[in-house]
């Protein structure tokens, strides 16, 4: 992804909260024959406070990613909130639409784990999506055993991956008049037929924070 210093994300925790936020992600890797994408749900490492994340991927994903293979980077892309902008909502100027978005590519060598640590990335994973229900059910609810369980475990690969490169975007309209910002918000909040709070959210998230900073260094 091409950066543009105008809607570039560097602050950690606004990466860490938008990572959080949306862990569907896409793997990108290479083998012999070329790059392929996959997709699968990846985490924050629960035991650091960077980029760091983990995950895992079913085999054969593995071979076809390039994972383990010395100085394979792998790309993982975090896809924000994101929708169309019209050019009618910029006022009575010369527009053309566009589209809002916010994305995290992160970009490293993943380390491939044992088969005890990825069993506990799973056992995270599980944990992590589970817990929003009222009785959740964990690696090893019944009937789920031991046997199973480490079956399933040795159908996957886990790994974690520290960043050594991040390229983070919010495209948000930051380069339009406070005025022309306030009024997308207030059309994509009333847009009945593609309603879209997420990236409401989003917008007015950065709105704000672009506005008290301003204020601050007045």
């Amino acid at each position: 992804m091409r950066q543009n210093p105008s809607f570039a994300m560097t602050d950690v925790a606004e990466l860490r909260r938008v990572i959080a936020g949306n862990p569907w992600a896409t793997l990108v890797g290479r083998d012999a024959d070329g790059a392929t994408a996959s997709h699968y749900a990846i985490l924050l490492d629960p035991h650091r406070d960077d980029l760091t994340i983990v995950g895992h991927v079913g085999r054969p994903d593995d071979l076809v990613l390039g994972l383990g293979q010395p100085d394979q980077e792998l790309l993982v892309v975090f896809q924000g909130p994101h929708g169309y902008i019209s050019p009618g909502w910029y006022g009575d100027v010369p527009a053309v639409p566009t589209w809002n978005y916010v994305a995290v590519h992160l970009s490293g060598v993943p380390e491939i784990l044992d088969a005890d640590e990825n069993l506990k990335v799973l056992e995270h994973l599980v944990e992590h999506f589970e817990n929003r229900f009222p009785s959740p059910r964990g690696m090893w609810t019944p009937p789920n055993d031991e046997t199973f369980v480490r079956r399933l475990e040795s159908g996957t690969i886990g790994f974690r991956l520290t960043p050594t490169r991040v390229v983070a975007k919010r495209k948000l309209s930051q380069n339009k008049p406070d005025d022309v910002v306030e009024n997308v918000i207030l059309e994509l909040s009333r847009d009945e037929k593609f309603p879209n709070p997420a990236l409401v959210a989003e917008m007015q998230r950065a709105h704000d924070a672009r506005v008290a900073a301003r204020a601050q260094n007045a």
